[in-house]
């Protein structure tokens, strides 16, 4: 049976607009006849930029899980607690729907978009046969989960804003913080530079 690459929109002379969506027929690089965005058949250096976002969301990664990410004053005595220290003493205060919600959202979800993200890099470079609709479903989903990431800083900025009362109770950012709110943004930003239409592009068609 022979095999032969999958038609796609490019291999049939068709760009789209990465600003408006619009459909152009031409192979080369052109402006875009409705917003004027420069088109071309795929982002510009789209695997560069995302390797170098998720390195350096890796590196933020191991100290947001490390040092303290907030720091809790009760009658002049503090008490510093990291992501799992929370998560921990949530547990131990019968509040398991909560520790579970933190648990998934600041440090099970960026670490899959690490992860989903490093493989979907994998496939393009080393141009593995994969079912390309499928991992295409998984960077869509990469890309919606990850902005749910920024629970755990929503409700650091509640309490800081809410709980000030002094010497009596008063709630401060940790260093993590920072480093979460980075390994966050780096990640939607890494979802966004990468271009999911590279998986079809070396997929081998058996029909």
């Amino acid at each position: 049976m022979l095999l032969k690459p999958l038609k796609t929109a490019l291999t049939q002379g068709f760009m789209r607009c990465h600003d408006c969506g619009c459909l152009i027929k031409s192979k080369t690089e052109t402006l875009c006849p409705v917003c004027g965005h420069p088109v071309s058949a795929r982002k510009p250096h789209s695997i560069q930029r995302t390797v170098a976002l998720i390195i350096s969301a890796l590196c933020l990664y191991v100290p947001a899980n490390i040092f303290p990410i907030m720091s809790v004053t009760q009658l002049g005595i503090a008490e510093t607690h990291t992501i799992v220290g929370g998560i921990a003493t949530l547990i131990q205060s019968d509040m398991i729907p909560i520790a579970l919600l933190v648990l998934v959202a600041s440090i099970l979800v960026p670490l899959m978009k690490l992860l989903g993200l490093t493989m979907l890099l994998l496939c393009v470079h080393y141009r593995w046969q994969v079912n390309a609709r499928l991992f295409t479903q998984l960077y869509r989903i990469i890309a919606f989960v990850g902005r749910w990431s920024m629970l755990d800083i929503f409700m650091i900025s509640i309490l800081v804003a809410l709980v000030d009362l002094g010497g009596v109770a008063q709630v401060i950012a940790g260093s993590a913080a920072t480093a979460f709110a980075g390994v966050v943004v780096l990640t939607m930003f890494a979802a966004k530079s990468f271009d999911p239409r590279l998986l079809w592009d070396h997929q081998i068609s058996n029909e």
